[in-house]
């Protein structure tokens, strides 16, 4: 047996052994059987115990064992002696362990006549078999979640994901009100079919049963035909194939009703918002293997077919055995398809989503119809790393970038062109190894990327993005007039009035005749005149509020 078997064995011997004051009020532990994991319950959970019991120097009074049954009761509910819920609360599944338990924290004073005397301490033998996790997931107890069986994995779906699901609702009285047996397919986020089963699965894993027990304030269900919301203050809306009714007689639901909900989180489809504005949606069919994906430059070995939404194919490329090699973020395929590939790893499959926005695509109906492409990333092979480049291949490299970032931007692509820029920085993001020479051309073009960034984050509307950028550049070159321009439109966006007038001022005292400078200072003088009179207006109701 090795030194650590022996070292483990003894260490959990004299554990078991030893006898620990729990908390200050007296109770001991001795623990008699190590548990199998490191978990314990919490407060509300279920838990499921054999126990005997004896006052210290008496008599056995009480054993679940000689009955042959276990016990169930709420952890730190009150449903037991205070002792057993502190006890019990530190205790691991399959952990066996006798409490010592003052009168304090037992049945004090008064005892439990003829069993206990007054002011006895209690000897608890007790084994922790089980427990069941109930959870609040509304902090007010409008949804109590207990689970009937774990899931696989660590993972949650999220809003958005595209669920599949069985469930089974009923009253109190055991009343069904519905039932889904086969598995039902929906988005989280739309409140369908109840605001209970959505806010629950989103604590679920793959697998997991759970019980809820759900108030009446959580029973408002969404229509799945007309999507509309209506509480049911005396009647039950009920999912069926065809939509929902309702049943139930007047008086069946109070305000205190509870359902009570048997749900199972069978799978689910995760969905990535590519773009963030839901015109580009990445619904994942198939998982990928790793963590690395292809970024700008990658050649990404691809197939896809691209659909209308009538499902007719306007477009196949490539194939498991044959596929499409394209260079990422190259204009070579729809600019959304693109951006989604870059986010998928080797062997990925995906139905993406692209609004069509205008783009000229064969057979396309109106400018906003939705474009649909089953994809498949087979492999990919990212550029060479730029650690492996000699300085004249980096500096080369950010120039390159650069002209393209150029392009882009003059074409109205800006979020493209800002992806160019920011990638031709990252060449030359360290220069230790740079002559004084190479330095000089690398803060030239430092400069450069990132005063066209911030023009493009200007258009994008990222404002406080563009200020970053501008910054950048005024740690290189404090007098820099681009800079200071650009700058001080972002905080104007940023209503930081205080920040773009230092920004204008400077400018205006190195440059005085500058004209784009002077005109986004009488752009500041209206937003300050504005902020002037908006401040007046408050404060004079204030005023006549306390007259």
């Amino acid at each position: 047996m090795s030194f650590y078997h022996l070292s483990h064995n003894s260490s959990m011997e004299s554990e078991a052994r030893s006898v620990k004051d729990i908390g200050p009020q007296g109770l001991r532990k001795r623990i008699l059987q190590t548990g199998r994991s490191w978990l314990t319950p919490f407060p509300g959970d279920e838990v499921q115990v054999h126990y005997s019991g004896r006052v210290e120097g008496g008599a056995y009074f009480d054993s679940s064992r000689d009955r042959g049954a276990p016990f169930w009761f709420k952890l730190g509910q009150c449903e037991v002696i205070k002792g057993w819920d502190e006890g019990v609360a530190t205790m691991k599944k399959g952990e066996r362990a006798t409490l010592i338990i003052p009168p304090d924290l037992g049945y004090g004073e008064s005892g439990l006549p003829p069993l206990i005397p007054p002011n006895s301490t209690l000897i608890y033998d007790i084994e922790l078999l089980s427990w069941n996790t109930i959870r609040d997931l509304t902090g007010d107890g409008g949804i109590l979640k207990k689970i009937m069986k774990e899931g696989e994995g660590w993972a949650n779906p999220k809003d958005g994901d595209e669920v599949l699901a069985k469930y089974e609702a009923m009253l109190e009285n055991g009343t069904q009100v519905s039932k889904c047996d086969e598995g039902m397919e929906f988005l989280l986020g739309d409140d369908f079919p109840c605001p209970a089963i959505c806010k629950a699965v989103k604590t679920m894993r793959r697998g997991e049963k759970a019980e809820l027990s759900v108030k009446f304030s959580w029973m408002i269900i969404v229509s799945w035909e007309a999507d509309a919301r209506y509480s049911i203050s005396t009647k039950i809306p009920v999912l069926q194939s065809d939509g929902f009714k309702q049943i139930g007689n007047e008086g069946d639901i109070t305000p205190n009703s509870s359902l009570i909900i048997y749900l199972e989180l069978i799978s689910w489809k995760s969905v990535v918002d590519i773009t963030g504005d839901k015109k580009v949606l990445k619904k994942i069919m198939k998982a990928g293997e790793g963590f690395d994906r292809p970024n700008e430059g990658s050649i990404a070995k691809v197939a896809y077919i691209g659909r209308h939404e009538d499902g007719i194919v306007f477009e196949r490329k490539g194939s498991r055995e044959e596929p499409l090699n394209l260079v990422c973020f190259e204009e070579q395929i729809n600019e959304g398809l693109d951006r989604a590939i870059m986010t998928m790893r080797k062997g990925e499959g995906a139905l993406i989503t692209v609004r069509a926005d205008g783009q000229e695509v064969p057979g396309m109906v109106s400018a906003n119809s939705l474009l649909y492409y089953e994809v498949e990333l087979i492999d990919f092979i990212k550029e060479p790393p730029f650690w492996k480049m000699d300085n004249h291949e980096k500096l080369e490299a950010c120039e390159k970038k650069k002209y393209d970032g150029n392009m882009l931007f003059k074409a109205g692509k800006f979020w493209r062109a800002s992806k160019k820029y920011e990638k031709a920085e990252k060449y030359i993001e360290f220069d230790h190894s740079f002559t004084n020479e190479e330095k000089v051309q690398a803060n030239a073009l430092r400069i450069c990327c990132n005063l066209n960034n911030a023009a493009c984050k200007l258009k994008l509307g990222e404002y406080l993005e563009a200020s970053k950028q501008c910054t950048k550049v005024l740690q290189l070159d404090p007098s820099n007039i681009k800079a200071l321009y650009r700058r001080s439109q972002s905080y104007l966006r940023l209503s930081e009035l205080e920040k773009a007038e230092a920004d204008i001022r400077r400018a205006l005292t190195i440059v005085p005749s500058n004209r784009n400078v002077k005109l986004v200072y009488k752009e500041l003088q209206l937003k300050q005149k504005e902020y002037i009179r908006h401040q007046t207006e408050i404060f004079s109701t204030m005023l006549s509020r306390m007259g």
